[in-house]
């Protein structure tokens, strides 16, 4: 046989509001442990035990709650554990990606600077090879102009008329082209070339 919700808050030594509290918590409580008797609400012997046991079920609940929740925690830390050792070995990777693009690039800058170097000491045998060349030059002029001295005045004075004729040659044909130029330049400057 059922109790009444006064019986019940006697019994438990608690109030109505706190039985009625605990109906409400449990879900299908009313519809499953009570029915109506007259005007009041009966409940039946196992909706009885259930809110008399109502604080160790919520306990055993609660405790349940926090086992769960702590095996989602763990199994998030796993995660994360899982993630944060992935990336650590990406990261190493990396480092040991960067460390061989290191090297690669000193070994580049030390063969620019050998480069550089053979440059430069090419550039010098350049230098000393077109001194050398410019030497020798001087010399076989001296000897042309040796040469010339040791002719004879005649001889000479031929070759410089021979020399100033053809100057003189050089000149006026000089002096034709450059009339023709500014005969083409008075004609291209003609009012209708300027639209």
């Amino acid at each position: 046989m059922g109790k009444t919700i006064r019986q019940l808050s006697e019994e438990l030594q608690l109030s109505k509001q706190a039985i009625n509290q605990r109906i409400s918590s449990i879900k299908g409580f009313r519809s499953k442990h009570t029915h109506k008797v007259k005007n009041h609400l009966e409940i039946d012997e196992q909706g009885v035990k259930m809110l008399a046991n109502f604080d160790k079920q919520k306990r055993q609940d609660q405790q349940a709650d926090r086992q769960e929740r702590q095996t989602e925690n763990d199994k998030q830390d796993k995660k994360e554990t899982n993630t944060n050792n992935v990336l650590l070995e990406q990261i190493n990777v990396k480092d040991q990606q960067i460390s061989k693009l290191q090297k690669s690039l000193d070994q580049q800058q030390q063969l620019q600077l050998a480069t550089l170097a053979e440059n430069r000491q090419l550039k010098g045998q350049i230098q000393e090879l077109s001194g050398l060349i410019e030497s020798s030059n001087s010399t076989q002029k001296r000897q042309v102009t040796k040469i010339n001295d040791n002719l004879s005045n005649g001889a000479n004075s031929s070759n410089t008329m021979d020399k100033t004729d053809k100057q003189d040659k050089n000149r006026v044909v000089d002096t034709n082209e450059k009339q023709k130029r500014i005969h083409k330049n008075k004609v291209n400057n003609s009012w209708w070339h300027f639209w």
